[in-house]
């Protein structure tokens, strides 16, 4: 019998964070999820997950409310499957622009996360089961789940701030940082992550990237990168705003660091534009961003199939639920270079899940094991940190 989706239900939380987190873009102290519930037929649920962000897709959670009401609720009487692989050509569906070409990534990423949760659990399928079906050469387990670390992120703090930060992610075992620069102060910080990481930094046993969240003119960019070639930064992520592309190589001439495209890569568009630009050596994946996995993993092929690094990034404030969806991208994508989130109670005050998914000791990760991502959302948990009534979406 076919399994089709019977409700949908929005809910908007605010949950408190353990303290301000800040970049070039934003400040934040509250993490706003836009959770999405699907009830089938079966009577399996899914959850999904997303951070609309103004500044990365141009979404906001008001728009990616209503697009999934009036654009991608309306498409969901249409699927109706019998297995997994036909949930999966039909979830494949749903579009990562509206009619005028606006992206609704994050509205998206929601919806298919949600889906994809739903009917693994419907049909008693591994989410692993994706990376077969798209068909792709280099996608499926164990992907770089056992080998890659997951990060510690440095906001903009001062230098003081910045060395206290590395200790104790240092102490907890990290080696991978990213420091988050892009305002004035940014040298002084990047010299003190660089002071304090180098002994590390020379043997290998560690890493330093840094972020500028488009937050650089192109001369400033300049500046900052003649003045660091000399240090051991492994990228700069996002040096300028979205839209800048044909300047990257200005950058590239100025600096053999290479670059990292994140906010300049939402769509598979965006993706054709870098490569004809050749000026981004790494692509930063994120769920949320990028439209879910199904859109993820493609992005993620087509860079190493250009010869570009990947990295799985992640949205400030992501719950257990995109955690967990995160691990099974890093199942499924070998050769992932870096991997943020699943962060979870180092950075919430609380969570979806009573179960908290976050890295262990030296930012290692299990596998991923289900049903569906593995997590056990509460609906008490949603209710407690709901800041309004949630919406139900009729089909």
């Amino acid at each position: 019998m076919a399994v089709n989706v019977t409700r949908l239900t929005l809910w908007r939380l605010a949950i408190p964070m353990r303290g301000k987190f800040r970049h070039a873009l934003s400040e934040r102290a509250v993490s706003e999820p836009l959770m999405v519930q699907v009830d089938l037929s079966s009577g399996a649920t899914g959850f999904g997950e997303t951070h609309p962000r103004s500044y990365v897709s141009g979404e906001t959670v008001e728009s990616a409310v209503a697009d999934i009401r009036e654009l991608l609720a309306p498409q969901l009487p249409e699927i109706r499957a019998e297995n997994f692989p036909e949930a999966l050509e039909q979830i494949d569906t749903l579009p990562l622009v509206d009619a005028m070409g606006r992206p609704c990534t994050a509205a998206r990423a929601a919806v298919e996360l949600a889906l994809l949760d739903g009917y693994a659990r419907a049909f008693r399928r591994p989410i692993s089961e994706v990376a077969g079906w798209l068909g792709l050469p280099g996608l499926g387990p164990p992907g770089s789940i056992g080998a890659v670390r997951y990060s510690g992120v440095v906001g903009g703090e001062t230098p003081e701030g910045v060395t206290r930060s590395i200790r104790k992610m240092r102490c907890f075992g990290l080696r991978d940082f990213k420091l988050k620069v892009g305002d004035p102060g940014d040298d002084a910080r990047v010299r003190a992550a660089v002071a304090v990481l180098a002994g590390p930094l020379r043997a290998g046993r560690a890493t330093l990237r840094v972020d500028a969240n488009a937050g650089w003119t192109l001369d400033e960019a300049l500046q900052r990168l003649r003045s660091w070639a000399d240090l051991p930064i492994a990228c700069v992520e996002q040096p300028l705003a979205r839209g800048h592309e044909d300047s990257w190589y200005q950058l590239l001439s100025a600096s053999p660091i290479p670059l990292m495209a994140d906010e300049s890569l939402v769509t598979p568009e965006d993706a054709d534009s870098l490569l004809r630009h050749r000026a981004a050596g790494w692509f930063n994946v994120r769920l949320s961003k990028n439209g879910g996995l199904l859109p993820a993993l493609r992005l993620a092929h087509l860079a190493h199939k250009h010869g570009l690094n990947v990295q799985l990034g992640c949205m400030v404030g992501e719950t257990s639920l995109l955690s967990a969806a995160g691990r099974w991208f890093l199942n499924c994508v070998g050769r992932v270079g870096f991997a943020e989130g699943s962060y979870g109670r180092f950075l919430l005050r609380g969570d979806v899940s009573k179960r908290t998914v976050r890295f262990g000791y030296g930012g290692r990760a299990g596998a991923p094991a289900g049903p569906g991502w593995g997590v056990d959302v509460s609906e008490d948990l949603l209710r407690r940190w709901s800041c309004e009534k949630p919406v139900q979406v009729g089909m």
